[in-house]
């Protein structure tokens, strides 16, 4: 790491300044002459769509890039960072997408990992350990079990270790990568809470993220990118949801989904008295019932942990049920396999995207015909025909906007978030199945993007396909839904027309309550 005096340009009131920030993989420019400016005691979020250059810029100033060309400024001084260690020794954290932790170690094991304390230089001090961790996370607001393992607790929780692993290390200037992708509507709430007291605190927060509402609420600057390029940076509290969307994609955008009445027919799925355990042996499914017709969507709104998970993974083969009744089309399908699932006429859009919905080392290419390779479109005389792959892919590519860095046969691994998810999207929408399971189909996904998703779900759903959706996006479930089932406990609590439903109404249930 390399430091140099002050730039009688730069201004030291800035904790992070990026100054004509050019990053090239190859031929393909991820970041283009970018700028952004970070005071401290400040929510600065960078808006921009799948795959413009938002982390690709943010692992610029973490250190795990280095720019092209450009330079970087922290509290006035210049840096060159050659790795994360130089960044965090200048006070810069940061929490990933895509969470960083050893499942079976405990809350302060995992926080205090390569940063130990330990008694005459030789043992582990754990006590003292425990007692700075829970410093640290009364001091912020952060009610978390120290002794507890990674593998026990929740998403929104595991984060919570993430954020207080870089504050054990000092860090004064937070970067935050799509942190609340994967959290539920209450833990996105005391998120917010969080930063903003890391902020009053004096804190840099840099929240990379794409959910307009969320910088409506929490940030006070917004810097827009588009396409690698930096487009402009806004006061938030002079914007609107409207103006922010036009900024990011270039374009109006549609919040609303519009949508025909459905005309249900014939019933695709049925799922009869469904009894299912967890992984701990705790009843998780309670003699659970629901069906899904042609021509429908079907909206599962609840709170997270009451069975939802378990429900998709045994719907599609991936867990088994203890009892019960899985009708696809009239035929039983309780305890087949995902392939016999999958062939019956049921795909998926999963949870997790990584761990159920790619696989990361092979190409896009590959990943979009994972399901149907063996068929004659993709295979002759039993050998992969890569030709038609290629082309295949190169045409869902274009369709579906999906952006590898470089081709068709680039990794999985190489495309940002969202682009991984129009992956999926887009594989389990071309499979044209009579029920498509879809579980946070916009998930890590910008407006521009949502809204063309909810128009192929809902072009499905119009060409006589029925589908099963699962959201913990109210407005999801409320805007694309003609049916809602709220799960509670296991077992569906009511159903509401969507014409009839409202966040406060399926709060309620989702709580336990009556409508």
């Amino acid at each position: 790491m390399t430091e140099h005096k002050t730039n009688s340009d730069i201004n030291a009131d800035f904790a992070v300044e990026m100054k004509n920030i050019t990053k090239m993989f190859g031929s393909f420019t991820a970041n283009e002459n970018i700028n952004l400016k970070v005071k401290r005691g400040e929510i600065h979020a960078v808006l921009g769509e799948n795959g413009a250059g938002k982390t690709t810029l943010m692992n610029i100033l973490y250190g795990l890039y280095q720019p092209t060309s450009g330079e970087i400024f922290i509290n006035g001084e210049k840096k060159e960072f050659s790795g994360p260690g130089d960044a965090i020794k200048c006070g810069i954290g940061m929490v990933h997408q895509h969470f960083m932790l050893a499942m079976p170690f405990t809350v302060t094991e995992n926080i205090i990992l390569g940063e130990e304390i330990t008694k005459h230089k030789i043992c582990l001090d754990m006590q003292s350990a425990r007692s700075a961790v829970q410093e640290r996370a009364e001091r912020y607001g952060m009610d978390i079990d120290p002794d507890a393992k990674i593998e026990d607790i929740s998403v929104g929780m595991q984060q919570r270790v993430e954020i207080l692993k870089v504050l054990f290390r000092g860090a004064d200037i937070l970067i935050f990568d799509e942190p609340t992708a994967s959290l539920t509507p209450q833990e996105i709430e005391e998120f917010m809470l969080i930063i903003k007291r890391l902020a009053s605190d004096g804190k840099a927060i840099i929240l990379i993220t794409h959910k307009l509402k969320e910088i409506l609420t929490a940030a006070d600057k917004c810097t827009i990118i588009r396409r690698g390029k930096y487009i402009d940076t806004v006061d938030v509290k002079n914007t609107s949801e409207s103006e922010l969307a036009s900024l990011m994609v270039g374009r109006s955008v549609s919040f609303c989904v519009e949508k025909k009445e459905s005309i249900p027919g014939d019933t695709v799925l049925e799922v009869k008295n469904l009894c299912a355990r967890d992984y701990r042996g705790v009843q998780i499914l309670n003699n659970l019932n629901l069906y899904v017709k042609r021509g429908e969507i079907l909206g599962i709104a609840g709170v997270d942990g009451n069975g939802q998970s378990e429900l998709v993974e045994i719907l599609t083969g991936l867990r088994k049920a203890d009892s019960g009744s899985i009708l696809v089309n009239g035929k039983e399908m309780f305890g087949s396999s995902a392939r016999s699932i999958f062939e019956s006429g049921v795909s998926s859009i999963p949870e997790d995207r990584q761990k159920h919905g790619l696989i990361l080392d092979f190409s896009v290419s590959s990943n979009l015909v994972l399901q149907n390779y063996r068929t004659p479109a993709f295979s002759k005389n039993g050998f992969l025909d890569h030709k038609k792959i290629l082309s295949y892919a190169e045409k869902t590519i274009k369709k579906y906007d999906i952006r590898p860095q470089d081709s068709a046969n680039s990794k999985a691994s190489s495309l940002s978030g969202g682009n991984q998810q129009k992956v999926i999207i887009a594989r389990e929408v071309d499979n044209d199945k009579d029920l498509l399971i879809a579980v946070n189909p916009t998930r890590g996904l910008d407006v521009g993007a949502i809204e063309y998703v909810h128009k192929y779900i809902v072009a499905q759903r119009d060409k006589g396909k029925a589908i099963l959706l699962v959201s913990f996006e109210l407005d999801e479930i409320i805007n694309l839904s003609d049916r809602i089932d709220v799960i509670y406990s296991g077992r569906i609590r009511g159903e509401l027309l969507s014409k009839d439903a409202d966040e406060k109404t399926l709060g309620l249930m989702m709580a336990g309550g009556n409508a």
